[in-house]
């Protein structure tokens, strides 16, 4: 059960003990548990941690308005996972080549593919035609930007985003990767979360990055348009990823087939009803856990994830963590870690073991079997995953 904290505005119930929340984070919880739109409560997930205007790890309830920095500037930031017909012992004892293979089919950190990437799939062909189509009907600002989102549909990005292979507990073989809107979900988040701070509604703010767009009006509706598309960008962006990697493990592994791919967003605004009425939902690091609902919670690249089953838990609006949660920032874990701290951690993974990816060490994460404990009212684990190759952004 959570842990209920009072606070000027709406309760916070918090899925970990208190003690672990950093005073940062806590500040940010009351300061959004304090906005006039914020209903009911605040449910925190045990993956809490400080973020730039909200608190990551955070389901907001909203009657009537949505806060562009509550969603984060990556927008429909999520993970994809698809089970393979592949076993273990199918896998060679030398990674290196799977993983040089993967980045090489998808282009990862700053980089985007030289012309745009058409899916082999009618339907998604069809879904993606119809994304570029309804592009035109968003802000003339981000117009120019065109070119490049069809560039990096089919990317990876940086930071904490990946791809991995997995093995579960039968020795099954899984793919999965966590991805999200790349460039224009921050170009849009920008451009909205400026607008929003112009408001006169948001003057009196505790926090002005918390500026809000009221449902009815024409800002709102902007808003709503942008951030849809977004979302609906990160998801596909994700199916074109999946899709050229499982045609890569064709490839390799000749007669290898795949279920169908399990897909969540964990940065997003849904329309839903909970206690009886419609809410503008925000999750900003928190996954939908409804009844029955399989989801995505990763660890590190060096621990285990799991895929989840929703219990439907009402308290915290449905929904579960996304991950393990940072325990320290990026700078801190640079300053923290060496390369042959990272490397030991990591053993046993084939994975770049650099100075570039410090910041992602194990050991900056929080323990993802705590988490999982924590959440045990949210979530039932249907299979634990370790990676055997990891290839970070």
């Amino acid at each position: 059960m959570p842990t209920l904290i009072k606070s000027e505005g709406v309760p916070i119930r918090l899925w970990a003990s208190p003690h672990q929340v950093e005073p940062a984070a806590l500040k940010q919880l009351k300061n959004v548990a304090s906005l006039p739109w914020v209903v009911h409560h605040l449910a925190v997930m045990p993956d809490v941690h400080v973020g730039r205007g909200a608190t990551v790890g955070s389901v907001i309830a909203m009657r009537g308005a949505v806060a562009p920095a509550a969603v984060g500037v990556d927008i429909g930031c999520g993970m994809s996972a698809v089970k393979t017909s592949l076993n273990a012992s199918h896998l060679p004892d030398n990674l290196k080549e799977l993983r040089l293979a993967f980045e090489e089919t998808v282009p990862v950190g700053a980089r985007q593919h030289v012309a745009p990437v058409w899916s082999r799939s009618d339907a998604l062909r069809a879904r993606v035609e119809s994304l570029l189509e309804a592009f035109t009907t968003l802000e003339p600002e981000v117009q120019r930007y065109l070119g490049r989102l069809q560039l990096q549909l089919g990317t990876l990005g940086g930071g904490n985003h990946f791809i991995e292979l997995c093995v579960d507990a039968d020795e099954a073989i899984w793919l999965m990767l966590h991805s999200g809107s790349r460039f224009i979900g921050a170009a849009l988040a920008g451009l909205h979360q400026t607008r929003a701070a112009k408001l006169q509604h948001n003057r009196a703010l505790a926090d002005p990055e918390l500026a809000v767009f009221l449902a009815g009006t024409a800002p709102f509706q902007d808003y709503r348009r942008a951030l849809y598309w977004a979302q609906t960008y990160a998801a596909l962006n994700r199916a074109l990823m999946v899709e050229r990697l499982q045609a890569r493990l064709a490839e390799r592994f000749r007669g290898v087939s795949f279920e169908r791919p399990i897909s969540c967003h964990h940065n997003y605004v849904a329309e839903e009803c909970h206690f009886g009425e419609e809410l503008w939902v925000t999750r900003k690091g928190a996954i939908r856990a409804g009844l029955g609902e399989l989801g995505i919670i990763p660890g590190s690249m060096g621990t285990r994830s799991f895929i989840v089953r929703g219990r439907g838990n009402l308290l915290s609006y449905e929904s579960a963590s996304h991950g393990a949660g940072r325990r320290m920032s990026r700078s801190e874990a640079r300053r923290a870690f060496s390369v042959a701290d990272l490397a030991r951690q990591t053993a046993g993974v084939e994975c770049r073991k650099d100075r570039g990816v410090l910041d992602e060490a194990p050991k900056a994460y929080k323990d993802i079997r705590r988490v999982m404990a924590e959440q045990e009212d949210l979530v039932e684990i249907v299979a634990e995953l370790k990676q055997v190759v990891c290839v970070k952004g």
